[in-house]
C-alpha cells in the first residue's frame, strides 16, 4: 500500500485560527510551539512546519487584527525545538528575495547538525515592494524574476552545502549568475542530510515548474478530489525533463480536518468552526481584500457590493492579493446569486480551505483514498486551534491509518529525507 506522508503546519494567528476559542492559547510563548511538535512526533509525522511574516500586515492604514500577536523567526524556534524533539522534520519557511545564500545556507546547515539531519526549507518568493521596505534593497525585484531568483538562490545553497565533501574536507566555491557573485570557504561541514530538504509552496505554473526543477516537496493546495489528481498528475509530469522520478517530489495539500463521533456531529462543529473563523468583521476583511475598496459600511448580513474591485488599490498592504480581483468578484457573486448567500455567508463559503470532515473512521478513508489515486502523496494539517489543534487526530485518526497499513507505526530513519522516502544527494564537486 502507498505510504501517506503528513507533517503539521503551526498556524500562528490568521483566517484558519480561532483565536477567540477559550483553548487557544499563546502563539508566540516557546510552550505552544513545543505542544504541537510534541504532538506531531507522538503521530509519528515527517515534520513540523512554520510559516513566515517579514512584516506586519496593514489593511486600511492600521495594523491588520491577525497580527497583533507578532511574527516571530522561523529558524530560531526551529532550533529550540530540536532541543525538545528527536525524530520530527523541522521545516522553516524562509524568504529567497530577502535573504543571501551564504548566510541563509549556514543558518540551514546548522539546524541540520544541531538536530541530527532532520532540517527543511520552505522556499517562498515576494515581489512586494510594502515588505521591501524593512530591507534595504526595497522592493525593487520585478515580479517575473523572483522565480529565476529564487531558482539560482537554491542552486547556490546546495553548491556551497556541496563545497565540503562527505569525507570532512573543506573546498573554496565559487559563484557568478544573474542574482549571485559570490566565492570564499563555507564553513560549516556537509550536513547529516547532505542537504537539507527543500520545499516549495506554490500553484502557479512557475511555482510548480520551480517545484519540478529544484525542489522535494510542494505544499499546495487544492479544493476537491479530482483537481488533486489533476494537480498530481502535471507536476509529476514536469519531473522528466530534469532528470527526475516521480518518487522524487511529494505532494503534500494544506488540509484542515474537523472531527467529530459522527459524521453528522463532524459537520455541525465544521459550520461552528467555520462561523468562528469569518466573524462579521473578518467578512468584510476578506471583501475589502478582494474590492480593494473600503467596505466598512456594509452590513455583513448583506448583499455584496454592486461596484467593482479597483485593482491597482494599496488598501490592503502585506497580503497576498488575487491576481485577477475583476474574475474573483465575479466568482464571490455567483456564488452568492446561486445560493443567496449575505456578505458572511459568501464569504464562509469561499474562503473554506481543502477540509475532511467525519468521523475519525470517515476522515482516515478519505485520506487514504487521496492518497492511493494520486491525488498526493500526504498532507500538511493546518489546525484551527494552537496549540492542542491536533491532539485529537493523533489520538483518534492516526490510529486508523496505522490500522489500515496507509502510515507508518513507528520511525524507521533518523533523518527527514529517511521519513520522506528521498534519497540522500549525490555530492557534486
Amino acid at each position: 500500500m502507498k505510504q501517506m506522508h503528513l507533517a503539521a503546519h503551526f498556524p500562528g494567528v490568521n483566517s484558519t485560527t480561532v483565536w477567540t476559542d477559550p483553548r487557544s492559547r499563546s502563539q508566540i510563548d516557546f510552550s505552544s510551539f513545543e505542544h504541537l511538535a510534541r504532538t506531531a512526533e507522538r503521530g509519528k509525522f515527517d515534520f513540523f512546519f512554520l510559516a513566515e511574516g517579514l512584516r506586519l500586515r496593514e489593511h486600511n492604514g492600521r495594523i491588520h487584527d491577525l497580527d497583533v500577536v507578532g511574527r516571530p523567526e522561523s529558524l530560531t524556534v526551529l532550533n529550540a525545538l530540536a532541543a525538545v524533539t528527536e525524530r520530527l522534520g523541522l521545516a522553516a519557511t524562509v524568504n529567497a528575495t530577502f535573504n543571501e545564500p551564504y548566510e541563509l545556507a549556514r543558518r540551514l546547515a546548522t539546524l541540520d547538525h544541531l538536530s541530527d539531519g532532520r532540517a527543511a526549507w520552505n522556499v517562498v518568493t515576494s515581489s512586494d515592494a510594502f515588505t521591501g521596505e524593512n530591507f534595504r534593497r526595497g522592493g525593487y525585484l520585478d515580479r517575473a524574476d523572483r522565480y529565476t531568483r529564487a531558482a539560482e538562490f537554491v542552486s547556490t545553497a546546495r553548491q556551497l552545502w556541496d563545497s565540503w565533501t562527505p569525507e570532512g574536507d573543506s573546498r573554496p566555491f565559487a559563484h557568478s549568475g544573474q542574482h549571485f557573485d559570490i566565492s570564499g570557504e563555507f564553513t560549516v561541514p556537509r550536513s547529516p542530510q547532505g542537504h537539507p530538504v527543500v520545499i516549495q509552496a506554490g500553484d502557479s505554473d512557475e511555482g510548480r515548474e520551480f517545484a519540478a526543477s529544484a525542489a522535494d516537496v510542494i505544499f499546495t493546495r487544492h479544493g476537491t478530489l479530482e483537481a488533486g489528481r489533476r494537480f498530481y498528475a502535471d507536476v509529476k509530469a514536469r519531473l522528466a525533463k530534469y532528470g527526475r522520478q516521480p518518487g522524487d517530489l511529494k505532494i503534500m495539500p494544506g488540509v484542515t480536518v474537523v472531527l467529530g463521533d459522527t459524521d453528522a456531529e463532524a459537520q455541525q462543529n465544521a459550520a461552528e468552526i467555520r462561523h468562528q473563523q469569518v466573524s462579521p468583521q473578518n467578512a468584510i476583511l476578506a471583501l475589502e481584500q478582494i474590492w480593494g475598496r473600503d467596505l466598512s459600511s456594509y452590513d455583513p448580513d448583506g448583499p455584496l457590493p454592486d461596484i467593482d474591485p479597483d485593482p491597482g488599490s494599496d488598501l490592503v498592504q502585506g497580503r497576498v492579493r488575487v491576481a485577477d480581483p475583476l474574475a474573483e468578484a465575479a466568482r464571490w457573486r455567483e456564488l452568492s446569486e446561486a445560493k443567496g448567500l449575505s456578505i458572511r455567508r459568501t464569504a464562509i463559503e469561499a474562503t473554506a480551505r481543502q477540509s475532511f470532515i467525519g468521523s475519525p473512521a470517515t476522515v482516515a478513508a478519505e485520506l487514504e483514498k487521496f492518497v492511493a489515486t494520486d491525488a498526493a502523496d500526504g498532507f500538511i494539517l493546518v489546525p484551527h486551534l494552537t496549540p492542542g489543534g491536533l491532539d485529537g487526530f493523533v489520538d483518534r485518526v492516526v490510529p486508523l491509518l496505522q490500522e489500515r497499513g496507509a502510515f507508518r507505526t513507528e520511525y524507521t530513519g533518523s533523518t527527514l529525507r529517511s521519513h520522506l522516502g528521498l534519497a540522500r544527494p549525490v555530492w557534486k564537486s
